[in-house]
């Protein structure tokens, strides 16, 4: 067993409205930026134990079908890194 820390991002599929992205947009712009564009994202490190950083993936990936991202409308992308 080796320990990992799984980093899962979720974020809005495309053509999925963004309100909290769009609020931050429109304040960037009144501070003087200009984002092309601009999407939220909610980010959770998890620690764990597994056999290998494959496994480690499947169980973050599974963790975030389960309950980190509605499928409906979130993406989703899991990195795994051993932990030292």
């Amino acid at each position: 067993m080796g320990a990992y820390t799984a980093t899962v991002t979720v974020r809005l599929k495309a053509g999925v409205l963004d309100p909290e992205a769009e609020t931050t947009r429109r304040a960037l712009e009144r501070l003087g930026f200009e984002p092309e564009a601009l999407r939220s994202a909610d980010r959770f490190e998890i620690d764990l134990e597994a056999d290998s950083v494959d496994a480690a993936g499947e169980e973050a990936a599974e963790m975030a079908e389960r309950l980190l991202a509605n499928p409906t409308i979130h993406d989703y992308d899991v990195e795994v890194d051993p932990r030292q």
